[in-house]
């Protein structure tokens, strides 16, 4: 089989960029939606929202898993923005 002519082959992995981009903003969306979950029942038992420890563990495991490209200084970046996000966006801890 051969491979796609060049204008053909960018159609194809924009196409897949795209799909995947998609993806991401539906992960990221029902996290919000799990940890507006997780908030209510933090309030309703009178818990703090956040736990440094469970972020410091979020990392530790998103360190062991990743297997790159994403260098550890980008998966931290990344996931600094994502608690960033979902605080922003759920409003911050009491």
């Amino acid at each position: 089989m051969t491979e796609p002519a060049a204008p053909d082959r960018f159609a194809v992995l924009r196409g897949e960029i795209a799909a995947n981009d998609r993806l991401v903003v539906e992960a990221v969306n029902k996290r919000l939606r799990l940890v507006a979950e997780l908030w209510r029942l933090k309030d309703e038992q009178g818990t703090e929202r956040l736990d440094p420890d469970r972020e410091r563990r979020l990392r530790e495991e998103l360190r062991g898993t990743n297997r790159g490209p994403l260098s550890a200084s980008g998966l931290d970046r990344l996931v600094t923005e994502l608690l960033d996000l979902t605080k922003r966006e759920l409003g911050r801890a009491r």
